[in-house]
């Protein structure tokens, strides 16, 4: 496993080193089976000949589970906290890191639309993942599970009906191209890129819970270089600034939802 990271960081430039292992070595492990080879080192020469086979075995890498309005309660303390801070900026400037296929970018569309907050919004949306961007980008996504995301909207805090923000066709919902007006796509890489500046907020959630210490710590610190002082960074329930290298440069805002607000550290 060591030597397959090491040669996709070699040839491509790709870095999971960092990342949790045992979660990386399962996924990579099923790619295995998948193209028919019974073990890592079979993969090693094949990946540096095949750039196709590799963007495959990114993709694998690539955690892109999400929801409308994943865990609503986040959502929801994200309206009734920050929001109200946001609106006393004259613009505001919120960076989506590790956005996946979008989902949530379009539930925070959604609730800065309907406070108000939106035309005056710029949203980055980012993620490594080209395919998962493409599908953000489209704002298209299976009908299936619209009864719970519109569960998950009206426990969130939603304050109109969220059928209102795209149309059904067969079997997808296409969301509202003027959702989008104000959100920028883009390929961001965590591990190898550099900051984002001069934000307000943050959401990077179910991100973190990947990697390991080192480099939730560099992450983390790529966060703190990103905000505005005051600005909020939004992590899942699952994550935690305890024990990193930020836990004192960052105010807890909501512990439950952890929320948190950048300190002015003194130089």
């Amino acid at each position: 496993m060591k030597l397959l990271l090491k040669a996709v960081y070699d040839r491509y430039g790709y870095d999971f080193r960092d990342y949790a292992r045992a979660s990386l070595e399962r996924r990579a492990r099923m790619f295995s089976k998948k193209i028919g080879r019974e073990y890592l080192s079979e993969l090693i020469p094949l990946i540096l000949r095949d750039e196709l086979l590799f963007q495959r075995l990114v993709k694998e890498f690539s955690i892109t589970v999400t929801e409308l309005f994943r865990d609503p309660s986040s959502y929801k303390k994200i309206k009734e906290i920050v929001f109200p801070v946001l609106k006393t900026y004259p613009f505001v400037k919120i960076w989506h890191a590790g956005c996946a296929t979008g989902e949530e970018v379009y539930s925070l569309a959604i609730l800065l639309k309907e406070e108000g907050l939106y035309e005056k919004t710029t949203i980055y949306a980012t993620a490594f993942n080209d395919e998962a961007l493409e599908t953000a980008k489209n704002g298209i996504y299976s009908i299936e599970n619209m009864k719970q995301c519109t569960a998950n909207y009206i426990a969130a805090g939603g304050s109109d009906v969220l059928s209102g923000y795209y149309f059904a066709k067969h079997d997808s919902v296409i969301f509202d191209k003027s959702l989008t007006k104000n959100i920028l796509f883009a390929n961001h890489n965590l591990v190898a890129d550099k900051v984002f500046g001069e934000m307000n907020m943050i959401m990077c959630r179910n991100v973190l819970i990947y990697f390991n210490k080192e480099l939730q710590n560099k992450v983390l610190n790529l966060f703190f270089e990103s905000l505005v002082h005051g600005g909020f960074l939004c992590l899942s329930n699952k994550e935690s600034l305890l024990f990193s290298e930020v836990e004192n440069i960052f105010g807890i805002t909501d512990m439950k939802e952890k929320i948190y607000k950048k300190l002015i550290v003194n130089e």
